[in-house]
Protein backbone atom coordinates (compact mmCIF):
# COMPACT_ATOMS: atom_id res chain seq x y z
CA UNK A 1 0.00 0.00 0.00
CA UNK A 2 2.50 2.29 1.14
CA UNK A 3 4.69 2.22 -1.99
CA UNK A 4 1.78 2.40 -4.58
CA UNK A 5 1.29 5.62 -2.53
CA UNK A 6 4.39 6.52 -3.08
CA UNK A 7 4.63 5.98 -6.60
CA UNK A 8 1.52 8.52 -7.55
CA UNK A 9 2.63 11.66 -8.37
CA UNK A 10 0.58 13.85 -6.61
CA UNK A 11 2.13 12.41 -3.38
CA UNK A 12 5.61 13.25 -4.36
CA UNK A 13 4.64 17.06 -5.47
CA UNK A 14 2.62 17.18 -1.90
CA UNK A 15 5.94 15.84 0.26
CA UNK A 16 8.10 18.41 -1.49
CA UNK A 17 6.26 20.97 -1.29
CA UNK A 18 5.59 20.54 2.23
CA UNK A 19 9.31 20.16 2.91
CA UNK A 20 10.14 23.41 0.50
CA UNK A 21 7.53 24.84 3.13
CA UNK A 22 8.62 23.38 6.15
CA UNK A 23 12.81 24.51 5.14
CA UNK A 24 11.53 28.34 4.21
CA UNK A 25 9.48 28.96 7.44
CA UNK A 26 12.73 28.03 9.53
CA UNK A 27 14.34 29.97 7.54
CA UNK A 28 12.25 33.02 7.17
CA UNK A 29 10.73 32.96 10.64
CA UNK A 30 13.51 31.58 12.97
CA UNK A 31 11.50 30.26 15.68
CA UNK A 32 14.16 28.87 18.06
CA UNK A 33 15.61 33.09 18.50
CA UNK A 34 12.19 33.21 20.17
CA UNK A 35 14.38 31.01 23.06
CA UNK A 36 17.54 32.31 22.84
CA UNK A 37 19.44 35.02 24.05
CA UNK A 38 22.52 36.70 23.69
CA UNK A 39 24.09 39.02 25.96
CA UNK A 40 26.57 41.81 25.37
CA UNK A 41 28.05 43.73 27.83
CA UNK A 42 30.40 46.32 26.61
CA UNK A 43 32.12 49.23 28.25
CA UNK A 44 30.16 52.73 28.45
CA UNK A 45 31.17 56.37 28.86
CA UNK A 46 31.54 57.54 31.95
CA UNK A 47 29.81 60.74 31.77
CA UNK A 48 30.47 64.29 33.25
CA UNK A 49 27.72 66.65 32.79
CA UNK A 50 25.45 67.13 30.63
CA UNK A 51 25.22 69.63 27.97
CA UNK A 52 22.35 70.45 25.63
CA UNK A 53 21.87 69.15 22.25
CA UNK A 54 24.71 69.33 19.41
CA UNK A 55 27.52 71.71 19.91
CA UNK A 56 27.42 74.93 17.37
CA UNK A 57 30.18 75.04 14.90
CA UNK A 58 33.79 76.40 15.74
CA UNK A 59 32.73 75.86 19.42
CA UNK A 60 35.38 73.98 21.45
CA UNK A 61 34.23 70.43 22.37
CA UNK A 62 34.34 69.88 26.15
CA UNK A 63 36.89 68.44 28.30
CA UNK A 64 35.09 64.87 29.09
CA UNK A 65 32.14 62.89 27.41
CA UNK A 66 29.34 64.56 27.67
CA UNK A 67 25.10 63.08 27.45
CA UNK A 68 22.83 64.50 24.59
CA UNK A 69 20.01 63.06 25.25
CA UNK A 70 18.73 59.71 26.92
CA UNK A 71 15.54 57.89 27.55
CA UNK A 72 13.60 54.75 28.22
CA UNK A 73 12.55 52.21 25.76
CA UNK A 74 8.98 50.76 25.13
CA UNK A 75 8.00 47.93 23.98
CA UNK A 76 6.65 47.01 20.41
CA UNK A 77 5.77 44.36 18.70
CA UNK A 78 8.42 42.61 21.57
CA UNK A 79 8.35 43.72 25.02
CA UNK A 80 11.43 45.76 25.40
CA UNK A 81 13.13 47.63 28.35
CA UNK A 82 16.28 49.28 29.17
CA UNK A 83 17.43 53.00 28.21
CA UNK A 84 19.18 54.78 25.56
CA UNK A 85 21.76 57.40 25.82
CA UNK A 86 23.24 59.68 23.00
CA UNK A 87 26.79 60.49 23.88
CA UNK A 88 29.49 63.60 22.80
CA UNK A 89 32.94 62.53 23.14
CA UNK A 90 35.69 64.51 23.74
CA UNK A 91 36.38 64.21 19.86
CA UNK A 92 33.09 65.68 19.33
CA UNK A 93 32.13 62.58 17.50
CA UNK A 94 28.84 61.04 18.62
CA UNK A 95 28.16 57.21 20.35
CA UNK A 96 24.89 55.26 21.20
CA UNK A 97 24.52 52.84 24.60
CA UNK A 98 22.23 50.91 25.05
CA UNK A 99 21.40 50.50 28.55
CA UNK A 100 20.72 47.14 30.63
CA UNK A 101 18.54 46.54 27.13
CA UNK A 102 16.45 43.44 27.15
CA UNK A 103 13.81 42.26 24.36
CA UNK A 104 13.18 39.24 22.44
CA UNK A 105 15.74 37.80 20.01
CA UNK A 106 14.63 37.95 16.19
CA UNK A 107 15.46 38.05 12.57
CA UNK A 108 17.48 40.75 11.11
CA UNK A 109 17.24 42.97 13.70
CA UNK A 110 19.10 46.42 13.52
CA UNK A 111 19.62 49.94 15.78
CA UNK A 112 18.47 52.98 13.92
CA UNK A 113 18.76 56.73 15.05
CA UNK A 114 14.95 57.83 13.67
CA UNK A 115 13.31 61.15 13.61
CA UNK A 116 10.42 59.41 14.37
CA UNK A 117 8.36 60.10 17.30
CA UNK A 118 7.74 57.20 19.52
CA UNK A 119 4.43 56.33 20.07
CA UNK A 120 3.02 53.09 22.10
CA UNK A 121 1.37 50.54 20.84
CA UNK A 122 0.49 48.82 17.71
CA UNK A 123 0.70 52.53 16.20
CA UNK A 124 4.09 53.22 16.68
CA UNK A 125 5.39 49.40 15.42
CA UNK A 126 6.26 50.94 11.81
CA UNK A 127 6.62 54.45 12.07
CA UNK A 128 10.17 54.38 12.13
CA UNK A 129 10.91 53.95 8.49
CA UNK A 130 9.29 56.56 7.37
CA UNK A 131 10.93 59.20 8.04
CA UNK A 132 14.79 60.15 8.24
CA UNK A 133 17.18 57.86 9.90
CA UNK A 134 20.51 56.40 10.75
CA UNK A 135 21.61 52.60 10.81
CA UNK A 136 24.13 52.48 13.24
CA UNK A 137 24.68 48.46 12.14
CA UNK A 138 22.74 45.17 13.63
CA UNK A 139 21.52 44.86 17.32
CA UNK A 140 24.36 43.10 18.79
CA UNK A 141 22.80 41.25 21.26
CA UNK A 142 19.72 41.30 22.74
CA UNK A 143 20.78 42.24 26.19
CA UNK A 144 22.54 43.96 28.24
CA UNK A 145 24.76 47.42 27.50
CA UNK A 146 26.45 47.38 23.84
CA UNK A 147 27.45 50.78 22.18
CA UNK A 148 27.54 51.62 19.05
CA UNK A 149 29.24 54.60 16.96
CA UNK A 150 27.77 57.12 14.38
CA UNK A 151 29.75 57.66 11.33
CA UNK A 152 32.00 60.50 11.23
CA UNK A 153 30.18 63.57 10.04
CA UNK A 154 26.66 62.43 11.09
CA UNK A 155 24.37 65.17 12.12
CA UNK A 156 22.63 64.25 14.98
CA UNK A 157 20.11 67.51 14.98
CA UNK A 158 16.23 66.10 14.61
CA UNK A 159 17.58 62.71 15.06
CA UNK A 160 15.06 62.22 18.21
CA UNK A 161 14.83 58.49 18.60
CA UNK A 162 16.64 54.65 18.76
CA UNK A 163 14.55 52.18 17.14
CA UNK A 164 15.16 47.98 17.79
CA UNK A 165 13.70 47.42 13.95
CA UNK A 166 13.18 43.95 12.36
CA UNK A 167 14.11 44.70 9.06
CA UNK A 168 12.13 41.45 7.20
CA UNK A 169 9.04 41.97 8.95
CA UNK A 170 9.44 45.82 8.71
CA UNK A 171 8.39 46.52 12.39
CA UNK A 172 9.50 47.94 15.34
CA UNK A 173 10.35 45.29 18.43
CA UNK A 174 10.88 48.12 21.19
CA UNK A 175 12.27 52.63 20.83
CA UNK A 176 12.93 54.88 22.89
CA UNK A 177 13.03 58.72 23.00
CA UNK A 178 16.59 60.58 23.09
CA UNK A 179 15.42 63.57 25.08
CA UNK A 180 17.56 66.70 25.20
CA UNK A 181 19.49 66.73 28.76
CA UNK A 182 21.13 69.84 30.26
Amino acid sequence: MRDRLWRKPLTRVVVAVVGAGTAFGLFWFQPWKLVTDIEVHEQLTALGPASPGPLPSGTPAPAGPTLVGEGEFVGHEHDTMGSARLVRGVDGRFRLELVGLATSNGPDLHVWLTDQPVRTGPSGWKVFDDGRRVELGALKGNRGDQAYDLPAGTDVTGLTSVAIWCERFAVSFGAAPLDPTG
